[in-house]
């Protein structure tokens, strides 16, 4: 047991893990390959499976010293080449490396793995293992020839196995999640993956390839995509910083919908796409802007949309019933807003002109306080889409704005929230010019209501919005 305090034995210990890593790291990249080919439930299990089958297949072999040895000796030639046990292992193991590699980047960059999701969900438990164990086996050969040729005692080695399988496992599931979270990771991988093949089958064959050689171009090519990934991540936190996540998302589905061929920020499978289809076969202009508002609509308060206080048609509680008949005949709602004394802060509610209608046939005299019915109330901050729940589950399409201190601003229909998906719905006693239209004259200028808000107006007409979101209104703009 003297060796155990010999410090070039823990130096040596210490160089094995380091190359037992090093030559393990190619491995457990192709096994994080495989095991996203399975359901997400069972990629943990054939990653952590493949890492301690390839663990104990390298202390089985290190445990036959003595029969490995013997993989070394010729078997046969063939004219000036001998072959050994070992040279056939890595021409297998080369070719099927390099199958293996070539069918993966075939998947990849024809989009056969994207585009066919039922070929991930066929993807077996066992066959996927099986597949893993052959690498296991391959690149377990050739670290424990390395093992042997750099310790003399055998606890050293199968320590460094160990340790550096452990080491592994802990490391195997980030790098795992990020290798298939980045697509040129997963195609540079696979690259080296050809490489490491061709290295074998060249070895088999007798050619003996520098393993210095493999590592610089690999390590060339990791600084590369290093470089790559850190351009990514600025761009990122550039459009972060600019946009939301939310804004970014609606401009790309924008410029989708739009079939904008020209616009860089495409991605070359999109703009591939929309280079085979006529802009005017995608989404006809009318698509284009209902789903664009669609998309808005939670970024919208319902004070842009609302009908102002003071253009409400309303009707006082004592009015006589003369006067409520009279307002009646000339009205074109299907409510009427009941106000108090002081008209233009006093609203009590609203009375259905059905109710007055029903109470009319009865021959009751009409009675505004007995038909009064509490709208829904909502601050003007409120976005539209919790207004359009709030609608749904209350079962009323009425509600009253009101500011901060609870003073009503205005009045909001269900119709007003639809409208601002679907544009205007005139009935057929609106006027021409309703609050939400807007012409293009001959000259190129436009003619909009002033009641129109900014954020249908730039649908049609590009303007700067308040930042801030002050400027509700065109009379504000």
């Amino acid at each position: 047991m003297e060796w155990i305090a010999d410090p070039s034995i823990w130096a040596g210990l210490v160089t094995l893990i380091v190359i037992e890593l090093v030559l393990g790291i190619d491995n457990l990249v192709f096994i994080a390959i495989l095991a996203e080919k399975l359901p997400p439930g069972q990629r943990d299990r054939a990653r952590i499976t493949g890492l301690i089958l390839a663990m104990i297949m390298r202390l089985l072999l290190l445990a036959s010293i003595s029969w490995l040895v013997t993989l070394t000796k010729p078997l046969f030639s063939v004219q000036a080449l001998s072959f050994s046990a070992r040279d056939l292992i890595m021409l297998f193991g080369g070719f099927f490396l390099l199958f293996k590699a070539t069918m993966e980047l075939n998947e990849r960059l024809e989009g056969k793995d994207s585009a066919n999701p039922t070929q991930r969900k066929g993807a077996k438990f066992w066959a996927v293992v099986a597949q893993i164990v052959v690498l296991d086996a391959i690149f377990s050969l050739d670290s424990v020839i390395t093992a042997v040729g750099m310790v003399d005692h055998l606890a050293v080695m199968m320590a460094a196995v160990v340790i550096a399988i452990s080491l592994m496992l802990l490391a195997s599931k980030s790098l795992t999640r990020f290798v298939n979270n980045h697509p040129t990771i997963v195609i540079l991988c696979l690259s080296f993956l050809l490489m490491i093949g061709f290295s074998l089958v060249a070895e088999g064959f007798g050619f003996h390839i520098p393993k210095g050689y493999l590592y610089a171009a690999i390590g060339f090519s990791v600084m590369i995509e290093a470089l790559n990934q850190l351009a990514i991540f600025n761009r990122r936190r550039f459009l972060s910083a600019n946009h939301t996540l939310r804004q970014r998302t609606t401009e790309a589905v924008m410029r989708l919908i739009s079939g904008k061929k020209e616009d860089a920020e495409l991605d070359a499978e999109t703009a591939a796409m929309l280079a085979d289809h006529d802009d005017s076969q995608i989404f006809n202009p009318q698509e284009r802007r209902m789903i664009e508002r669609v998309l808005n609509l939670n970024q919208r308060t319902v004070s842009s949309i609302m009908t102002s206080r003071h253009d409400i048609e309303h009707i006082d509680l004592n009015a006589p019933e003369a006067e409520i008949r009279a307002l009646l005949e000339k009205n074109q709602h299907t409510r009427l807003v009941v106000t108090g004394e002081n008209e233009q802060e006093d609203l009590l509610g609203v009375v259905h002109v059905i109710d007055l209608l029903q109470q009319s046939l009865r021959g009751e005299p009409l009675n505004l306080r007995a038909l009064i019915r509490q709208p829904l109330v909502f601050p003007e901050t409120l976005p539209l889409l919790p207004a359009l729940e709030q609608f749904r589950n209350a079962r009323t399409h009425f509600a009253f704005v009101v500011d901060e201190f609870g003073s009503v601003e205005g009045i909001v229909t269900l119709s007003d929230v639809m409208e601002t998906i679907a544009g205007n719905l005139p009935n057929e006693v609106e006027e021409i010019d309703a609050r939400h239209d807007i012409q293009k004259n001959p000259d190129g200028s436009w003619t909009a209501n002033g009641h129109m808000p900014l954020e249908d107006l730039v649908q049609y007409v590009p303007l700067p919005l308040d930042e801030n979101g002050n400027t509700i209104r065109l009379p504000d703009y």
